[in-house]
């Protein structure tokens, strides 16, 4: 599941209040205090607040309504008691050369942590008050088996909720609630995944299903089945850089507006929400900050997942490389947007579908706009992370449309080269601290293959035959295999530059 930030305390400067009700500007609607709860939201990190809580604001004040947010953290207390204290309050700051504006949400209802109070959790869901549970837990979150996109049985987390424990996972959570709901009063409700997945309903709606199918005593079967006709899982693509909030976000906060704020979000101006309408119980006018209803929710994930996505991986991770701390510093490298553009032209774009109306030269430039935001300053550490399971979701699909054409998809096995170099050094080559600080589940296992390894061909052999980083289909592509590796090596011997130069040449 998702970890929540710990906010640092502000450096004392000059005695201001705390952010509250009294000392928060008005709501955009006029309300004094947030709806009733109608909303459970599992994961309450920086992109909920500043994406889906945003929207649920601006329905809220057009059309009034019970869509309050209960907030659940996952592990960590520290921005749940930070919000409480500030009477659930906080500032979002969109930041642009232009300058910064700042709004106050005014729609959590309260804010708790899910490993001290499990059994709210599930109380919380299964009330009948709530209609949607919506989740932004990352991919890390859902506790599936990448190779298969099953649920991973060996989880710990999984097996402890099956055995019957306090659930500890995101799919156990929601299995539990929904068991219990069917059990009270069977009203029907909407679980909207928020996530990078893939068909992000219908991957929810499997694992909430295969976890249903796995509880004690052979299951229930009339669990599954009302799950089946009375719970909605729409499928969704949201899209909003939200860098990681500093303390220097916080004090720019309280110079601004004139109150401390522990738990601020930063944000780019732009925000997009795509969903398919499909709700079992009712939904927000979400449409009212702009949220688009679509039947090509599909297209639009493709055309986030693998050129914003993808092409946001690749510039990170040879950005990091390259020393730069953040993703404006890395597209400021020549090279590194070449091979960005290149990648995003000539290997992920002839894979994807574009949806009706949206010019990709025009969405291309538009991203380039949206990484150059220096105010913004998006982290390449913070981008580059949890790779092992980022790019399972981007690489395969348009690598394999390659090897069927018969052809070679260099930048794509540059993107899984530099991946490695950050992660797995070989011996005698330094990453730099930007790719240490990486935060990846797989760090440690291909430390080892590193250090086992006799070059980087031997490295993406073990990494992705043996061990299989990309899945089963790419394990069995020993070019794609040599060609990663071989960028491996040119990056360790001459330096990311250089590793770019080798794939944009073998692209041509």
């Amino acid at each position: 599941m998702s970890t929540e930030p710990t906010p640092p305390r502000l450096r004392a400067t000059t005695a201001l209040p705390r952010l509250s009700a009294a000392t928060a500007p008005p709501s955009p609607g006029g309300r004094v205090r947030p709806p009733a709860q109608g909303i459970v939201h599992l994961g309450l990190g920086n992109f909920h607040r500043a994406h889906q809580a945003v929207y649920t604001e601006a329905a809220l004040a057009r059309d009034d309504g019970d869509w309050g947010i209960l907030g659940v953290a996952s592990r960590s207390a520290a921005v749940a008691e930070a919000l409480r204290a500030q009477d659930l309050r906080y500032t979002v700051a969109e930041i642009s050369p232009d300058g910064t504006r700042y709004t106050v949400p005014s729609v959590h209802t309260d804010a708790i942590v899910a490993a001290r109070d499990p059994e709210r959790v599930v109380a919380a869901i299964a009330d009948a008050a709530t209609r949607i549970v919506s989740l932004t837990v990352t991919e890390n979150g859902y506790t599936y088996h990448p190779a298969t996109k099953g649920l991973n049985l060996d989880h710990p987390d999984v097996r402890h909720d099956l055995a019957g424990g306090a659930p500890r996972s995101t799919i156990g959570q929601i299995v539990r609630g929904l068991q219990r709901r069917l059990h009270t009063h069977g009203s029907p409700v909407t679980v909207l995944s928020c996530d990078n997945l893939n068909t992000n309903g219908e991957h929810t709606r499997r694992l909430v299903l295969e976890f249903a199918e796995h509880l004690p005593r052979g299951g229930d079967d009339n669990l599954t089945s009302w799950i089946a006709a009375s719970v909605a899982f729409p499928t969704t693509m949201v899209d909003r850089i939200v860098p990681a909030t500093t303390d220097r976000h916080r004090l720019e906060v309280a110079r601004d507006m004139g109150y401390e704020d522990q738990v601020p979000v930063v944000a780019e101006p732009f925000s997009m929400w795509i969903l398919e309408d499909h709700f079992a119980a009712g939904r927000p006018a979400w449409e009212a900050g702009g949220a688009v209803f679509s039947d090509q929710v599909d297209r639009y994930e493709q055309l986030k997942v693998r050129l914003l996505n993808g092409t946001h991986s690749l510039i990170a991770y040879l950005g990091a490389l390259s020393g730069a701390g953040t993703i404006p510093e890395a597209v400021s490298l020549s090279f590194v947007e070449a091979a960005a553009r290149q990648v995003l032209r000539r290997e992920y774009l002839p894979s994807v579908e574009v949806p009706d109306g949206v010019d990709p030269a025009a969405y291309e430039e538009q991203l380039f706009v949206r990484w150059r935001n220096s105010a913004l300053g998006h982290r390449t550490r913070q981008v580059g992370s949890d790779g092992s399971v980022k790019l399972r979701e981007r690489i395969p699909h348009p690598a394999l449309r390659f090897r069927a054409n018969g052809r070679m998809p260099d930048l794509l096995a540059l993107t899984t080269a530099a991946y490695l170099s950050c992660l797995a050094p070989l011996d005698g080559f330094d990453p730099g601290p930007h790719a240490r600080e990486m935060q990846d589940q797989a760090r440690q296992w291909l430390t080892v293959l590193a250090a086992e390894a006799a070059s980087g061909v031997d490295l993406a052999r073990r990494a992705l035959a043996d061990r299989r980083l990309l899945g089963d289909e790419v394990a069995g592509w020993d070019a794609f295999i040599a060609r990663t590796g071989e960028l491996v090596d040119v990056i360790r011997r001459h330096g990311p530059e250089a590793g770019a130069a080798d794939a944009m040449g073998g692209a041509r």
